[in-house]
């Protein structure tokens, strides 16, 4: 008996440029990168991002330009009692720049010791702070709803006309925020700011000091992208304020 062996001719090689066999023959093309941008450039106006609130459009550049910087030592401790409650005990020693005739500049030397109470839940923040001197901050923020909340900041003194208080009654909707103000020496205001696109955001601002029987109106515009924020401020007071705000691999560059 004899055994025969056969051998199989090799599978041609696959054409050049046709798909692996194991890719599906109706998978779509990857788009390019023009259709991608014309994707990105679509906007729903029905469902566009709530802006930030007015007296923060520009927080990005004040975060830059004006550090939280001091010239002395500061001490800071806080303790929590509970899981909302908190005390807090705060030492300031340094010096104050006083202006002088010329380019004289002032140091006087100053310190300052703070308690201070802090309450926080789901609904209300309560923070309050007294100095060595007897001069008292107090801020106060509730949630009336999911949209409405209520802010107060007051600052009282020993020193007459000095105390300081303001009411703030807020509304945030789906695409714009709007604000009424309510303080001492008779002040009145209210702002709004919408949401025109998905980076660019538009509001006004109206103000009365009976006191001083000073009134003022401000418009304000704010564009907003993943690299950049630009903005400008205007009012009636002869306020003018622009700026422009670049961000470089987790670095931020100011211009104003």
């Amino acid at each position: 008996m004899g055994s025969s062996v056969s051998h199989a001719a090799a599978p041609p090689p696959p054409a050049y440029g046709a798909p692996p066999p194991f890719a599906a023959a109706d998978a779509a093309p990857p788009p390019k990168p023009h259709e991608e941008e014309a994707a990105e450039e679509k906007v729903d106006y029905l469902n566009l991002p709530c802006p930030v609130p007015y007296e923060e459009i520009q927080r990005e550049a004040f975060m830059a330009l004006k550090p939280d910087t001091f010239e002395g030592m500061r001490f800071d401790f806080t303790k929590m009692i509970s899981q909302h409650f908190a005390l807090s005990h705060s030492v300031n020693m340094g010096s104050v720049e006083v202006p002088a005739q010329g380019n004289d500049v002032i140091k006087i030397p100053t310190s300052n010791y703070e308690f201070g109470a802090n309450f926080i839940n789901e609904k209300m923040m309560l923070m309050g702070r007294v100095s060595h001197e007897g001069r008292e901050n107090i801020r106060v923020k509730f949630d009336l709803t999911e949209n409405l909340s209520v802010k107060i900041n007051a600052q009282l003194t020993s020193e007459p006309h000095y105390s300081q208080g303001m009411f703030n009654f807020d509304y945030k909707g789906k695409d714009f925020r709007t604000q009424i103000q309510l303080g001492n020496n008779a002040f009145y205001g209210a702002n709004y700011i919408q949401s025109v696109t998905k980076n660019l955001s538009l509001g006004t601002e109206a103000f009365w000091l009976g006191q001083q029987r000073k009134s003022g109106v401000g418009v304000v515009a704010r564009y907003d992208t993943k690299k950049w924020v630009a903005t400008g401020q205007i009012a009636t007071t002869g306020m003018v304020a622009l700026s422009y705000v670049q961000k470089v691999s987790e670095k931020v560059s100011v211009r104003s």
